[in-house]
């Protein structure tokens, strides 16, 4: 082991990925923050919203190999929970996305404890399960409004200070959490903790006879992500200053599944373009109307045949680096 650590050449590889992931993050923060200048800020930061949500999803499908079918419920909760401490009580933004983050972490633990015992298809259908039962409560309870949800959240002031009523401002916090979010989960993926993900991924039985107690490792994992998601759906809220059914129905937890398979599954840098690409499409393809849908169905099809890694992936296998 130490001779591995001092050799220069076993190092090479490890050297190799952190300066392609280096230069693959200056190149996604320079986007980002010279984008506003030629795109509408609104809609980029819908995109690193759910470019958060994606790769919140992918740290558990893409490196523990769990499949959710319920990830809707951590974002859409936590965007209720923001939106409703921010317009009815009155509470600044940082504070209300924090309570929105920490009803998604409390979900995702509950969640978690009750999926986690169960693999495969199992596990992937009691999440959707968990998750529909709770869309079927935001339809009637009062706190979220019902059909109508939480409309005309208020922005506020950052700290009592910066006013995130005007959209640059806004911008600007929505890019800094999201890439310190973005940061976070690199950390964890190429951590010890990490480490032990990826080996139960590629085979859980083995780390078990390690002496690994696999299910609380899955656990933690689950419950990052779900945090991770609130902490999406929180920001979206009060971006779009409306929390509504649609961010915990079903259709949400499916697009966020196609976003992390567009952009690469297991990749860091893939669900940022993936959601990206689904997300412009949504925007930009809105006239076509439901036909959109088609489209989406067609160009998930044609990544899947053609892309099979997908794009980002892709495009790492042809560099020869990690992305």
């Amino acid at each position: 082991m130490t001779e591995n650590l001092a050799d220069p050449q076993a190092m090479l590889p490890r050297r190799e990925t952190a300066w392609g992931f280096a230069a693959a993050f200056i190149v996604m923060v320079a986007f980002f923050a010279l984008a506003p200048f030629m795109l509408y800020p609104v809609f980029l930061m819908e995109v690193l919203c759910f470019a958060l949500f994606a790769c919140a999803f992918n740290l558990l499908i893409g490196y523990v190999g769990l499949v959710s079918f319920g990830h809707a419920l951590y974002f859409g909760w936590a965007s209720y929970f923001a939106a409703y401490a921010a317009k009815s009580w009155g509470w600044r933004p940082e504070f209300a996305v924090l309570l929105g983050t920490g009803a998604a972490a409390v979900l995702g633990a509950i969640a978690g404890l009750v999926a986690i015992r169960r693999q495969g298809i199992y596990f992937a259908m009691i999440t959707l399960a968990l998750a529909q039962m709770m869309y079927l409560v935001a339809l009637r309870v009062k706190m979220t409004g019902g059909e109508d949800g939480i409309q005309a959240v208020p922005r506020g002031h950052l700290f009592g200070m910066f006013n995130l009523g005007n959209d640059r401002t806004m911008y600007v916090f929505i890019l800094v959490v999201v890439v310190a979010a973005f940061l976070l989960i690199y950390r964890i993926i190429n951590s010890p903790f990490g480490e032990v993900l990826k080996a139960i991924r590629e085979n859980e039985q083995r780390t078990i006879s390690l002496g690994y107690k696999t299910d609380r490792y899955k656990l933690l994992a689950f419950v990052l992500s779900a945090t991770l998601a609130g902490l999406a759906g929180s920001l979206k809220a009060l971006v779009f200053q409306l929390a509504s059914l649609t961010d915990v129905h079903w259709n949400m937890s499916g697009e966020v599944v196609l976003m992390t398979l567009v952009g690469g599954l297991g990749t860091v840098f893939g669900p940022v373009a993936g959601a990206f690409i689904v997300v412009a499409m949504e925007n930009y393809f809105s006239a076509f109307g439901q036909w959109v849908l088609v489209i989406q169905g067609a160009i998930f099809v044609f990544c899947v045949l053609l892309f099979r890694r997908g794009i980002v992936g892709e495009l790492a296998n042809v560099l020869h680096i990690k992305l």
